[in-house]
């Protein structure tokens, strides 16, 4: 009987690939468990799966000066205790990592425990938590080759990409789910699991232009909906549940650079204007993953410094415009789904 622990959040980057491994995973072990925080965004995603949920205190790192910091060491090691404790309970022979600050105690205490742990990162550079985790990891897979050229436990893979994406309902049916005739081609506009304020806010601002030439499905982020706004031809919500659906049916899109957000773009050959998250409010991750790929011609690039609704109007015809160029450059480097491969290392670490 093997047993793997998935560990991972804070966003939902750190954990929606988690899900494209399953059904690999399934395969190599006959239980499998998640260990998240209490209350984050982990948890909602994780329950709506038959994986058992468990949660452990979390202590997020904080890069700036904060009387807060001189806590943390006293937090984490109480986090990791408790840990400890369930992973003594869980008894799994290998964990999987998706990094972020949840992730971090229950990767010491395994560490700890001689349990296997691989972790796993998004990113063009590493993030704080798998930078710390990198030291009691086994094994640091990653989905940019420029990462994994540290030392020998860096590996190069590729990132997950959900199966379901590759299996959306029939096109009829999607339109009619988003009152949408067929006529135009649709812009499909995300900000990240927790919305972009700058974002939405040029969108609305350009819907009368907008909507001349696209209908637009808007993924708006929680709390975020502007129920004034009733324009024919633009469909807005919180979130999307099945993406697979928007993915299928848009010929543009806007977004923010988070790697997974990017892979699954640039995989389903779809051109995208990108609107990094801008450094100040982030580590510049995303900065950095999207000029990775402007270099490579795959995506059209919009500072959010930048941002206006002219400017996303102008970026978004262009990008549209351009969509042969993309797609061919796209065909030049093409991003493979990686979920199969990753889930054979993990599997390799069972004892």
């Amino acid at each position: 009987m093997a047993t793997l622990v998935l560990t991972g959040g804070g966003t939902a980057g750190h954990c929606i690939p988690h899900l494209a491994l399953l059904p690999y995973l399934s395969n190599d072990f006959d239980k499998i468990y998640y260990i998240g925080s209490p209350n984050g965004l982990e948890k909602n995603i994780v329950e709506k799966t038959n994986i058992e949920y468990y949660s452990v205190p979390c202590v997020k790192l904080k890069r700036s000066f904060s009387f807060d910091n001189f806590s943390i060491p006293f937090k984490l090691t109480s986090s990791i205790i408790k840990a400890g404790k369930l992973l003594d309970k869980l008894k799994p022979d290998v964990i999987f990592s998706k990094g972020g600050y949840v992730s971090l105690p229950t990767v010491i205490a395994g560490s700890r425990r001689k349990i296997p742990v691989i972790s796993h990162e998004s990113d063009l550079t590493m993030g704080l938590a798998n930078k710390l985790s990198s030291k009691y990891s086994r094994k640091i897979l990653t989905s940019f080759p420029d990462t994994a050229t540290e030392n020998k436990k860096f590996e190069y893979v590729g990132s997950p990409i959900r199966k379901e994406l590759f299996n959306p309902d029939d096109r009829a049916s999607i339109l009619k789910s988003y009152n949408f005739d067929g006529k135009k081609p649709i812009l499909l506009v995300m900000g990240g699991s927790l919305g972009a304020k700058a974002i939405n806010d040029a969108v609305r601002n350009a819907l009368p232009e907008l909507t001349k030439t696209f209908d637009v499905i808007h993924a708006c982020g929680k709390g975020n909906l502007a129920e004034d706004i009733k324009i024919k031809g633009y469909f807005q919500t919180e979130f999307i549940n099945k993406i697979q659906n928007a993915f299928s049916v848009c010929s543009v899109a806007v977004t923010r650079a988070g790697a997974n957000s990017l892979f699954e773009l640039l995989c389903l050959n779809i051109p995208s204007l990108v609107i990094p998250l801008p450094k100040g409010a982030s580590r510049g991750d995303q900065i950095e993953n999207a000029d990775y790929f402007l270099k490579k011609g795959v995506i059209n690039l919009l500072s959010q410094e930048n941002l206006t609704e002219k400017s996303l109007l102008l970026g978004v015809l262009s990008t549209y415009s351009n969509k042969k160029i993309i797609e061919k450059n796209l065909s030049s480097n093409p991003i493979r789904d990686c979920s199969r491969k990753i889930s054979r290392i993990i599997a390799d670490y069972k004892r």
